[in-house]
């Protein structure tokens, strides 16, 4: 294995590690960090496809642990509307996909392109971001009669870009679920939505771009399930504050290098 590689596959795999433990005690899913790393090594719609994968992988083990606990009339309410914008969402993903570029420029001898998809993925992350981080935000939810847009929000956003987890947990917050019956629902909520997502992105995105990195896929997986082991064990009941901000600050820059198109 060439040294290039053997540097694409520790990157993945630190980061999918860290992000999979600090889902544990941040605002921020698995998802929102990943996103960033694949589109490294993959064009931005493969990378959202590839961050899908793995996210999939790491909710079905969490649901073997979590499932006995689903509420299932709030699984539904929420679920429905999940599944079917999810779709919509992803398909939506496929269209702006193919929209060319619009405007670029150089800085010295490097040329970089803006994209409607660059543009909207960027515009999500600083969006989360900003949204997990704003104290303004920390408590809010929503009345339990809102449960089904809820359903349509996160399914949608998750479609298009795999952020579902902030009106997820702010459309279950008021749900009056026992914590257990909290994560088991939202667990299978995102579920849900990981598979809807992919059924769509394996008819419209080029997945063989994955089938070429498939190591590298499986040492994400891999890693999200070691993570998510040990950020269950340890980190529970752990509160970083000063972690999450760095975290956050970095998913701000990453979003605006998207939109800016140096990404």
């Amino acid at each position: 294995m060439c040294k290039n590689k053997r540097m694409e596959y520790a990157i993945v795999a630190l980061t999918v590690l860290f992000g999979a433990v600090l889902t544990f005690f941040s605002g921020f899913g698995l998802g929102t960090l990943m996103l960033p790393v694949f589109s490294l090594f993959f064009p931005l719609p493969v990378a959202v496809g590839a961050t899908a994968v793995v996210h999939l992988s790491n909710n079905i083990f969490k649901f073997g642990i979590v499932y006995r606990h689903i509420h299932l009339s709030t699984l539904l309410r929420f679920g429905i509307p999940a599944l079917v914008f999810a779709i919509l969402g992803s398909l939506l993903l496929d269209v702006v996909g193919h929209l060319e570029s619009f405007y670029s420029y150089s800085i010295g001898e490097k040329t970089f392109q803006l994209t409607p998809l660059k543009i909207v993925i960027g515009s999500l992350m600083i969006f989360f971001a900003w949204f997990d981080l704003d104290p303004r935000f920390s408590g809010w939810s929503m009345d339990r009669k809102w449960i089904p847009l809820g359903g349509v929000l996160s399914g949608f956003f998750g479609g298009i870009s795999g952020h579902q987890g902030a009106f997820r947990a702010a459309f279950l917050n008021k749900a009056g679920l026992t914590k257990e019956q909290f994560i088991g629902t939202s667990n299978s909520i995102a579920l849900i939505i990981d598979i809807s997502r992919i059924l769509v992105y394996v008819q419209t995105l080029d997945f063989m771009a994955l089938a070429d990195e498939k190591f590298l896929l499986i040492t994400g997986v891999f890693c999200a399930f070691i993570g998510t082991y040990f950020g269950k064990e340890l980190l529970k009941k752990t509160t970083m504050k000063g972690i999450q901000r760095l975290v956050g600050a970095l998913l701000l820059i990453m979003g605006a290098l998207f939109v800016s198109g140096i990404l």
